[in-house]
């Protein structure tokens, strides 16, 4: 027995010994901690020390999502067109369509944000697309019938307008100046739950997910990616430094089930502000164009199709190969060619044809930009001056445009077979429609047939611009969809 309890002080003074060298070695080495990962001399590794406490300062969201939530507003969509969103890319972004229209109930749900405190507030096009009513609920609960001021389907923004005073509103600031890993917070209205505050990092910048192709004629898009969560109800929400201030327009998600798995896009403050004040000033988004069509030298797929199509051996580079110029275009007047490959404009670096169709869709017709190119090998500087569509070099405002420019469409009369196959005799079928146009805005698509504007008949594009010409107030239009179903609906012409 005597032998065993010898054994056992032997352990007990063992273990008590290491355990008191143990501690003597931590604070030892505690009060020499390194800051980075070394190389021992055999060559293996050290692990990371950290000299004196390390604590994680977390940001504080508090001030942010108290100075902004109660400038985010609900968004309802009253419609009675019918639901047409099972195929629109954005359905599952939108809000909560409903099958069957029941006047008295949103056809959909978003949200919105008040930019100034008389009452303007922007949200997503499609969130307010087709609408024949809008209302706006406040954090209060107050609700408004909200007027529409503008939209720009290339964007995916729109403008409205509410009959208050004194309303709390978000600032917008330089999105530019936003960095990825940057803190930012969205709020909004995901499944109803209205006044939602969630946070994440800037993930991206400049990111194109040909989501608004559909919608659109021209998009623009480079999006700031967030990591924030943001779902259904969301769309038109605002995405905010932690200052509280307007970094962009939450727009979209990266979604198989259409809900959140991580990946957010929000349109530029920068960009946004530029449509806003566009509408307001001027009616309708002013917008300028380069003039070319091109092959981003970046796209390793485009380069590979390119190269079989045409026989050539073009290889990946930095720039835009110019593979067209419009004629009456800018480009062509300042003397670009096809076959060029642009790499700078404005002295920044020509990396994608997104980032360029940006940088020219933020300036306005009659704008310069300064490009720079290659051609057979060598680097030459040209000065544009960009123009609309319509070749114009200046900006023009709603009142400027014609009544088929403002309808967004022309129009051709009808052949004596059409009329016996829909059993009329008179009407006018739709074509060359645009994005962003009145009809568009109501459900017309072409190859449609409208019988009456206003309750009168037409038969020819004339007669449509002699009703409306200088016309200001509500429009009537009457038209037949191509399975002989008729409709009246109606906008306002400013």
């Amino acid at each position: 027995m005597k032998k065993y309890i010898g054994y056992l002080m032997v352990g007990i003074f063992s273990a008590s010994f290491a355990i008191i060298g143990m501690n003597y070695f931590a604070k030892e080495n505690s009060d020499n901690l390194i800051t980075s990962t070394t190389d021992r001399e055999d060559g293996s590794f050290s692990f990371v020390n950290y000299k004196g406490n390390y604590a994680f300062n977390a940001p504080d969201f508090v001030e942010a999502s108290q100075r902004t939530v109660n400038a985010v507003v609900s968004i309802n969509n009253f419609s009675t067109q019918k639901n047409q969103r099972h195929n629109d890319p954005f359905e599952f972004f939108f809000g909560f369509p409903q099958q069957q229209r029941n006047p008295d109930l949103p056809s959909g749900q978003g949200s919105g944000v008040i930019i100034s405190d008389d009452g303007y507030i922007v949200t997503n096009n499609h969130v307010i697309k087709g609408s024949d009513k809008i209302e706006v609920v406040l954090n209060n609960q107050k609700s408004y019938i909200a007027d529409l001021i503008g939209t720009d389907p290339n964007t995916d923004i729109a403008l409205l307008k509410i009959e208050e005073k004194g309303l709390p509103f978000i600032k917008f600031v330089d999105s530019d100046a936003i960095n990825v890993g940057d803190w930012v917070l969205a709020i909004g209205n995901p499944f109803g739950l209205n006044s939602t505050v969630t946070a994440g990092i800037v993930s991206a910048k400049g990111r194109s997910i040909d989501i608004l192709r559909r919608n659109a004629t021209n998009p623009i898009e480079s999006f700031i990616q967030t990591d924030a969560v943001i779902n259904p109800g969301n769309s038109g929400g605002a995405l905010v430094n932690p200052n509280g201030d307007l970094v962009g327009i939450n727009t979209a998600i990266s979604s198989q089930t259409g809900t959140y798995v991580g990946y957010g896009f929000a349109v530029p403050s920068n960009l946004v502000k530029k449509v806003v004040e566009d509408i307001k000033t001027y009616g309708m988004v002013q917008r300028g164009f380069l003039g070319v069509g091109g092959l981003d030298l970046n796209d390793e797929y485009q380069i590979r199709m390119y190269n079989r199509e045409m026989g050539t051996d073009l290889k990946s580079q930095q720039g835009i190969l110019v593979q067209s110029v419009t004629d009456n275009g800018g480009a062509q007047a300042a003397g670009i060619r096809k076959g060029d490959i642009i790499t700078e404009i404005d002295g920044k670096k020509v990396t994608s044809f997104n980032k360029l169709s940006f940088a020219v869709g933020s300036k306005n017709p009659g704008d310069k930009v300064t490009l720079k190119v290659l051609r057979d090998g060598k680097e030459r500087e040209y000065t544009v001056t960009l123009r609309d569509q319509k070749g114009n070099a200046s900006t023009r405002s709603l009142a400027d445009l014609t009544v088929s420019e403002k309808l967004g469409a022309e129009f051709e009369p009808l052949t004596d077979r059409q009329k016996v196959s829909f059993g009329i005799d008179h009407g006018v079928m739709v074509k060359n429609m645009e994005q962003g146009g009145k009809l568009r805005g109501i459900g017309i698509s072409e190859g449609f047939i409208i019988l009456k504007v206003n309750d009168k008949e037409v038969s020819s594009q004339k007669d449509i611009e002699k009703i409306l010409n200088n016309h200001k107030g509500r429009v009537s239009v009457s038209y037949v969809d191509p399975y002989g179903r008729i409709y009246t609906r109606g906008f306002t012409m400013d």
